[in-house]
């Protein structure tokens, strides 16, 4: 055994064995206690939650353990979250103790920020999970490990226990989430399918914006492929996510000559190029009032029992009305 262990509510104790000696005290906790992120550790042991033979806490996170050391750790009540509930309705798609699937709607904020301090996403799972929110970093809130844009809906995961949002996040960043997007936008996208690689990072010129840069950024990657093509004005495509970087596919899909329609922020006016068309197709296009994506799939798994989970969810019926126009006014056999 690495170490025996008893607990109490809200306490662990264990005993260090010859395999965790010599350890740094918060890589040793982080080995006894996988339900917590070595960061919550250290914010614990800075804190003075942690005690070695029942003496005063040790406060420095690089301490060495020794045999037969008694470790304490105290792990305090959740902290009630500062953004407060709010009842506002969720598509649920799927929720257990440790996580929540949700389908978001267009218009929604994830979380709350300057000019959204409140009616967000966070609100309404505060809210909506309770009790059952055991505390992410000792605050009990979800813990966001992704995002998606205001005026984007579909699928998000949301992490309601430390243990699981540790996990998602580091799924996450090991690019093991598989993600679907689906998008009308401007143009036939030439080749019909590819992919995009290209760092992405502010904007030199407009700073509210994201772009394609050759100096610093993130490198982002997103294949796409063609599902359907509305003539020569419009095209419905199929984003898949390698990376997930602010504003990832309205970037690379407007570095490549196709912005989304509907995108107030990157989609450069087409006014020319709706002369001619059907009047029900020029009032789709240009009033469609956000950009045209949908995160249609989402797969990854479970951080806790290890089972894979894939959800999707079709277009809203925004898009899907837009999409029924467009079919009707443009595609061609």
């Amino acid at each position: 055994m690495r170490g025996k262990t008893v607990t109490a509510p809200a306490q662990h104790q264990f005993v260090i064995d010859d395999t965790l000696a010599g350890s740094r005290l918060d890589k040793a906790l982080a080995g006894l206690l996988p339900s917590l992120s070595r960061s919550r550790l250290q914010a614990l042991i800075q804190a003075g939650h942690v005690h070695l033979d029942g003496a005063k806490p040790v406060i420095d996170v690089s301490h060495r353990v020794r045999a037969g050391d008694v470790v304490t750790l105290a792990i305090p009540e959740p902290e009630s979250a500062t953004p407060e509930g709010q009842e506002i309705p969720l598509d649920v798609v799927y929720e257990d103790e440790h996580l929540i699937v949700i389908n978001k709607p267009a218009g929604l904020v994830v979380h709350p920020a300057p000019g959204n301090p409140d009616r967000t996403l966070v609100n309404a799972l505060i809210a909506h999970c309770g009790e059952s929110l055991s505390g992410i970093g000792g605050v009990k809130r979800p813990g966001i490990v992704h995002r998606l844009d205001k005026d984007t809906s579909g699928l998000m995961v949301v992490a309601k226990t430390d243990e699981a949002h540790a996990g998602l996040a580091e799924a996450f960043a090991a690019r093991r989430i598989e993600r679907a997007y689906e998008a009308v936008v401007w143009g036939a996208p030439t080749p019909p399918a590819g992919r995009i690689e290209g760092a992405i990072g502010r904007d030199a010129r407009n700073r509210k914006k994201m772009a394609v840069v050759t100096r610093g950024g993130k490198s982002a990657v997103t294949n796409y492929r063609t599902l359907e093509r509305f003539g020569d004005i419009a095209a419905l495509v199929e984003c898949r996510l390698e990376t997930g970087r602010t504003h990832q596919i309205r970037v690379h899909m407007t570095q490549m000559g196709h912005p989304l329609v509907g995108d107030p922020l990157y989609g450069r006016s087409r006014r020319r190029r709706i002369s001619g068309l059907p009047a029900p197709v020029a009032a789709a296009l240009t009033g469609f009032p956000r950009q045209a994506l949908h995160a249609r799939l989402i797969g990854f798994d479970h951080p806790v029992t290890g089972r894979h989970l894939k959800f999707e969810s079709e277009c809203p019926s925004d898009i899907q009305d837009l999409k029924r126009v467009l079919h009707r006014g443009l595609s061609k056999n």
